[in-house]
């Protein structure tokens, strides 16, 4: 049986099943029903999906969350990204809600109801926002994999994620006191070099060198894919940060008979996402909602504090141009009070009196000086006019020294000639025996 203009529907073994076109191919579906109008509601919805741009198919009916997530693992093996630990904490979040769902249920309305309720859970917006990021990509690569027809908006939740947080030193150690021995060298490095974390966690002995002095990153393996060098010789706080660790892991492998190639580890395996921990030593150090990275900006900001020549601060941190390393050089309250203390010692050396106006002979002074012209009519000129303008008084002619020398007075000739010509002074009318008619 067709419907008119809307596919059609037809019997076959006592079960309906219906036949639609979608962007040039043929569809066919089970009703799943013996009653013809089951097949007819199924057809009205499926062509209604199609004109509302919401059609998936039968196929991607079948798709669900977890197989999203088979194809982001997938996608980042492939490409050999080393951010999956931030993919796998916003799946930690995800699959509670979505876990159950097919992909074809995820849609505005349900994502827009997960932001709500993460927000209200207290959830950071830059979290909530990564996310979503992460569930847009998964239902795009659905999309290029052929699995997915279309991938259906999502609400754009918006971020203020200014780089704004560092670390002093005191509030470093006082952090460091709250977190677990196994974690907290992991955390000093990051503080002490400026790595980023992912860095850290990957660190091996192979890696170290004990005899050069040096901490190494091989090419490849670092965000911008470039090798990098961290010489400890003159370092000492690193260098016994470092032998206190591999003295640390030589004990444990003798005691568990297992190697640990990892710098920095808890039971022999390699760290993973702890920041609970870092979250609760925050909060107990009285510095609640810093994040690991503020390490790196602190580190960025020491270098630049100690003079270090920013060619070699980047090639020390990773940092590949200068304005991300002046979007981390972020200056402190104590940096301005210190700013300001320097202006005021300048100010004193120099004879500056603040809220003293500048007088009129000061002024003629200036001009004379910035012109370098000895023309004793050019100064007279100048003189007369600026008398004149703190006076009040009037020239012969009855007409106002204002009319010459407005209130806005330029500071030097040059200037006053500009002004001038620009806004020509109301002069006194000559008459008609003028030579200069």
């Amino acid at each position: 049986m067709k419907t008119r203009g809307m596919g059609s529907v037809y019997q076959r073994n006592e079960i309906w099943w219906v036949r639609y076109y979608f962007q040039g191919k043929l569809y066919r579906e089970s009703s799943k029903s013996t009653k013809q109008r089951k097949a007819v509601k199924l057809l009205q919805r499926r062509q209604g999906e199609i004109a509302h741009g919401q059609f998936a198919g039968p196929e991607a009916e079948k798709v669900t969350f977890e197989d999203l997530v088979e194809l982001m693992r997938a996608d980042y093996t492939q490409k050999q990204n080393r951010t999956w630990d931030r993919v796998e904490h916003a799946l930690k979040h995800l699959s509670p809600v979505f876990g159950k769902l097919r992909a074809s249920a995820i849609n505005y309305s349900s994502v827009s109801r997960y932001i709500s309720a993460r927000l209200d859970a207290h959830a950071a917006r830059g979290t909530v926002h990564h996310e979503i990021a992460a569930l847009g990509r998964m239902l795009k690569l659905g999309v290029l994999a052929g699995r997915l027809h279309v991938r259906p908006p999502l609400p754009v939740l918006k971020v203020d994620n200014v780089r704004k947080g560092f670390f002093t030193d005191d509030e470093v150690h006082r952090v460091l006191k709250h977190l677990p021995d196994w974690y907290a060298p992991a955390i000093e490095f990051g503080w002490r070099t400026g790595w980023r974390s992912g860095e850290v966690k990957g660190l091996t002995w192979a890696q170290v060198d004990f005899r050069a002095s040096t901490v190494r990153l091989e090419p490849g393996t670092t965000k911008n894919r470039e090798g990098r060098v961290f010489p400890f010789a003159a370092f000492p706080a690193l260098a016994a940060l470092l032998e206190r660790q591999w003295a640390h892991t030589q004990e444990w492998q003798r005691t568990h008979g297992q190697i640990v190639p990892w710098v920095f580890w808890k039971d022999g395996r390699q760290l993973g996402d702890h920041r609970d921990k870092w979250t609760r030593a925050c909060r107990l150090a009285g510095l609640p909602g810093r994040l690991v990275h503020d390490l790196r900006r602190s580190a960025v900001r020491n270098l630049e504090r100690a003079g270090v020549p920013r060619s070699s601060a980047m090639k020390l941190t990773g940092h590949l141009t200068e304005s991300v390393y002046h979007r981390y050089a972020i200056v402190s309250e104590a940096d301005l009070a210190e700013a300001v203390g320097k202006l005021a010692v300048f100010q004193q050396r120099n004879g500056s009196l603040a809220g003293t106006p500048d007088q009129p002979q000061a002024r003629t002074s200036t001009i004379r000086a910035q012109n370098g012209s000895s023309n004793p009519e050019s100064e007279s000129v100048a003189q007369s006019g600026a008398e004149a303008l703190a006076t009040g008084t009037h020239d012969a002619s009855g007409t106002s020294a204002t009319a010459f020398f407005p209130a806005a007075l330029p500071a030097t000739v040059p200037e006053l000639h500009a002004h001038w010509k620009l806004n020509p002074p109301s002069l006194p009318s000559t008459s008609s025996t003028s030579p200069h008619r």
